[in-house]
């Protein structure tokens, strides 16, 4: 329909990782576009999840959501944290591909080459507001469907019926880490969807709910400081501990001289 079919784009540079014995995914955002149309076209399905510092350092001890994470088809760079550490062990092409940009492309994607996704997280009113934004932002964006994120575990596999019903060609989870992981890694196969990730608050920011941090500190890597500024009694305690943890195993990585980046 007039665009750039994203599946030609080189992809040389992609490069499968683990860092801390956890797989990593080196693509940009273009490369990650690139697969997930793929996927689309093919109807073949892959699970994008999104790594930060705080899931990095929770995983550790939650063998569920190592396993969530590890068993994704493309683990990508959310977190400014994670693109240091990398560095910091010689690995200085990791780039980060935030969630929300991540998300905002495809609904760019969808709506311009007919794809439909479908929504699924958040509450109602801002289930809705996010809609309405995107349909506007993204003139043609048509959805799959959408449902709120607030249901009881008994209602799972009804919800998991309406969106393998709906046809759609991408997911977005728009539900908290552990939750999103669990759902997902419960029933991504009963799905029928080729492309699916978990989006976290972006639909919040599509909404309106919560304001993203400036473009200049989403450069230089200090959107979690702007979070921690909007959000200071939720997010506090969750950098003091994770962030810790995490300076404490790069530490003692360079201190025992072990690189913790290898192929995968």
């Amino acid at each position: 329909m007039g665009e750039t079919d994203t599946r030609t784009q080189p992809r040389q540079n992609s490069r499968r990782i683990t860092f801390f014995s956890v797989p990593v995914d080196l693509l940009t955002l273009e490369q990650t576009v690139g697969r997930a149309e793929q996927a689309m076209a093919d109807r073949h399905s892959i699970r994008h999840t999104a790594l930060n510092v705080a899931k990095l350092v929770n995983l550790r001890k939650d063998k569920e959501l190592a396993a969530d994470v590890c068993e994704s088809d493309i683990v990508g760079i959310d977190g400014m944290g994670i693109v240091l550490g990398l560095r910091l062990f010689g690995l200085k092409s990791a780039r980060r591909v935030a969630g929300i940009d991540l998300m905002f492309a495809l609904l760019d994607h969808c709506a311009r080459s007919g794809r439909r996704p479908y929504i699924l997280g958040a509450r109602q009113e801002h289930l809705d507001r996010a809609i309405s934004v995107a349909r506007s932002r993204f003139p043609g964006l048509e959805l799959a469907g959408s449902r709120n994120g607030y249901f009881q575990p008994e209602e799972e596999k009804t919800i998991v019926a309406e969106i393998a019903d709906s046809g759609a060609d991408c997911l977005f989870v728009a539900m908290p880490t552990p939750r999103k992981e669990r759902f997902l890694n419960r029933h991504a196969a009963a799905l029928n969807v080729p492309f699916i990730m978990g989006v976290g608050g972006s639909v919040d920011v599509l909404a309106g709910s919560i304001a993203r941090a400036p473009g200049w500190m989403q450069r230089i890597g200090l959107e979690w400081l702007h979070r921690l500024y909007m959000e200071p009694r939720k997010m506090f305690w969750r950098y003091a501990r994770t962030n810790t943890a995490y300076l404490a195993l790069l530490m003692k990585a360079l201190i025992k001289q072990n690189n913790p980046v290898n192929d995968a």
